[in-house]
């Protein structure tokens, strides 16, 4: 029995590397020939590397995700004969004694033997030491994990180490060569540190993920910020939760500002809809289906006020405070949690002066609650303190204009300011 070893193979003109992207066997697995072993990718495409033999795995040269030249050993193999050379520096070299001319005939002079290669330089030799990256800027060097780990837990920058391998790859003697030429200087008692930790995305934040994803990818977002004065209404709650009943809920802003939603959807209703953008269809909806986006233990989920245009103030109060308890102790059924036709999301005392918040697909808008803070404000005549937040909009680019966009923003602004608007009867 012997070893077959096999070179990552030029993959394209003009390619000096590659990243494994794809392992299709491991260490003990029995190939064929013409079986598929990794797959890579370069610069322009991914590039199935086949067997050209038949023979058991012994060896995979790296980890999925890391950078190999063009002729480095990819995978070595256990075949039946005596196998291959593993790697091309193991060929001998010329012996340029050997090689010389021999001594012409005669009286002439023999020709000069070339000098013998010298086999004791120090391998330092081959290295610069300096401070500055033997790269250009932007060129990533070649290692094998196990070189890239060991450099880590040094403090090294691979960038600064010259490679003998393959296209420059760096390998375990080019590392001790510059240690040896360039020692690190001694740490003032502070030490790097190395440690990582992995975990999977599984399980609701991978769903987070890929709804983010979708929502991103797909929708081209237009963002609006408003500065809202938010005086008035601060003061109308401060007064409604002075009075209120036993049976009657805290009121937040929240159920205000869903009053207002529910008001300037009447006189905007293409806002309240859902765009099929794969049959290029507006579903547009008479109820209102206000999602609360809600920071629980899990991750961010989407409670769903249903039918907020049936519900008073006080009504939408009580529904946030028995969905924001149900989504956080993980009691929320699924109809709790889907059929939402517009989101609010609101990070509450930590929300920041603005946002962009990302729209709830297939929604088209999303209202963005940042955090109120009491501001001077010129009244024409002096600066006055006022209660003053801003809003953050997102709307569908696609089915929602611009100008569209800025007068609901606007009206849900002149409803906030102007609480007394929110309690009036709509125009039939």
């Amino acid at each position: 029995m012997g070893e077959h070893v096999i070179k990552l193979p030029d993959v394209g003109e003009g390619v000096a590397e590659a990243e494994i992207v794809e392992w299709h066997v491991a260490p003990g697995d029995l190939v064929r020939e013409d079986d598929v072993l990794a797959a890579v990718m370069t610069d322009k495409a991914t590039v199935e590397i086949p067997s050209p033999v038949t023979g058991k795995v012994l060896w995979l040269a790296c980890e999925i995700g890391e950078i190999m030249a063009v002729g480095a050993p990819l995978i070595r193999l256990e075949v039946t004969g005596e196998g291959t050379p593993d790697v091309a520096e193991e060929a001998p070299a010329p012996d340029p004694v050997a090689e010389a001319p021999e001594a012409p005939p005669g009286d002439a002079e023999p020709a000069p033997k070339p000098a013998p290669k010298p086999t004791g330089a120090p391998v330092a030799t081959r290295f610069v030491s300096s401070v500055r990256p033997v790269r250009a800027e932007g060129e990533k060097p070649l290692a094998a994990p196990s070189v890239r780990k060991r450099a880590r837990d040094n403090g090294v920058d691979l960038r600064r180490v010259a490679g003998s391998g393959p296209a420059g790859r760096i390998t375990h003697e080019d590392l001790d060569a510059f240690f040896r030429q360039d020692p690190q200087p001694a740490a003032s008692g502070l030490q790097p540190d190395t440690s990582m930790t992995e975990t999977r995305v599984v399980g609701l934040r991978r769903k987070i993920a890929a709804k983010m994803s979708l929502s991103s990818s797909r929708i081209p977002h237009i963002t609006i910020v408003e500065e809202v004065d938010m005086t008035a209404l601060e003061e109308l709650r401060a007064t409604m939760n002075t009075g209120r009943r036993e049976h009657q809920p805290k009121l937040t802003i929240l159920p205000f500002l869903m009053r207002a939603l529910v008001r300037a959807l009447a006189d905007q209703p293409g806002l309240n809809a859902h765009y099929d953008d794969e049959a290029q269809v507006i579903h547009q909806f008479g109820g209102v289906h206000i999602g609360m986006a809600a920071q629980t233990p899990g991750g961010l989920v989407v409670p769903v006020i249903k039918h907020a245009e049936a519900r008073d103030v006080w009504a939408c109060g009580a529904e946030v405070n028995r969905l924001a308890d149900a989504a956080k102790s993980g009691t929320a059924t699924r109809d709790e949690l889907s059929g939402s036709t517009i989101t609010i999301t609101s990070l509450g005392p930590l929300g920041a002066l603005a946002t962009t918040p990302i729209i709830n697909h297939p929604e088209v808008a999303i209202i963005g609650v940042n955090r109120m803070q009491m501001r001077p404000v010129w009244d024409g005549r002096d600066f006055v303190p006022r209660k003053m937040m801003n809003l953050s909009s997102s709307f569908d680019h696609r089915v929602v204009d611009g100008w569209d966009a800025a007068v609901f923003v606007n009206r849900i602004k002149t409803l906030l300011e102007t609480p007394a608007l929110i309690f009036m009867e709509a125009d039939k």
